[in-house]
């Protein structure tokens, strides 16, 4: 974990006050992970790009191969024979993280029928479980979704991370974790944004699984 942390600091020395909170959620959601929990994420906007992109490199391999166990594709040729097989081939493990961006039944539902701001704190009552964790994506800190889906959190036991920037916003005061780029301005905090969280990605994503180099 420590040398990703490292690298980032390197490319991004604006990032190093950011790197013992990082380290600290990277250990949060290993353990997470390691006890079935799952990880939500949601953000408006780019925002929303970023919270599906965390999701993309949890959900397969980034660094790793992620290959499934003889004994898992045992299980598979048992089920399709031959084909059962080669798709366990290809098949790759993923830690549990659910975009809460990816229904857009439900959201648009429930936006239109009760209320759009509700969208996400609606999924994650239903979905959420206590112990798990979400992450909410406010470059601002004053996204209202997102600071709604915190109340839902708390009221389910269910940790909040808040992925911002140097303003302070509303969001901060329902956030368990407030990991905070230093830039003002929207596209210059999410130009901050995707090495943290591809950090935060590697640096998981090692204690599970062997990295190719």
């Amino acid at each position: 974990m420590e040398r990703y942390l490292t690298a980032m600091v390197q490319r991004y020395p604006v990032l190093s006050d950011n790197a013992a909170q990082l380290k600290q959620l990277a250990e949060e959601l290993a353990a997470l992970f390691r006890q079935g929990n799952t990880l939500f994420l949601a953000g408006n906007g780019g925002s929303a790009a970023d919270a599906e992109h965390i999701c993309g490199e949890l959900l397969k391999g980034f660094k790793s191969r992620r290959e499934l166990s003889e004994n898992d594709k045992k299980l598979f040729a048992a089920a399709g024979g031959e084909d059962g097989r080669n798709i366990a081939d290809a098949l790759q493990y993923g830690l549990r993280a659910v975009s809460l961006l990816s229904h857009p039944a439900l959201t648009s539902a429930f936006g239109n029928d009760v209320d759009p701001n509700l969208a996400f704190a609606q999924q994650l009552w239903a979905l959420g479980r206590a112990g798990d964790a979400v992450i909410g994506i406010s470059t601002g800190g004053n996204a209202e979704n997102i600071r709604k889906m915190f109340i839902a959190a708390r009221a389910k036991n269910i940790r909040t991370i808040l992925l911002t920037g140097a303003k302070n916003g509303s969001c901060r005061e329902f956030a368990d974790m407030v990991i905070a780029v230093p830039e003002t301005e929207t596209y210059k905090i999410q130009e901050l944004h995707l090495p943290l969280y591809h950090t935060l990605c590697l640096a998981v994503e090692a204690q599970f699984f062997k990295m190719m180099e």
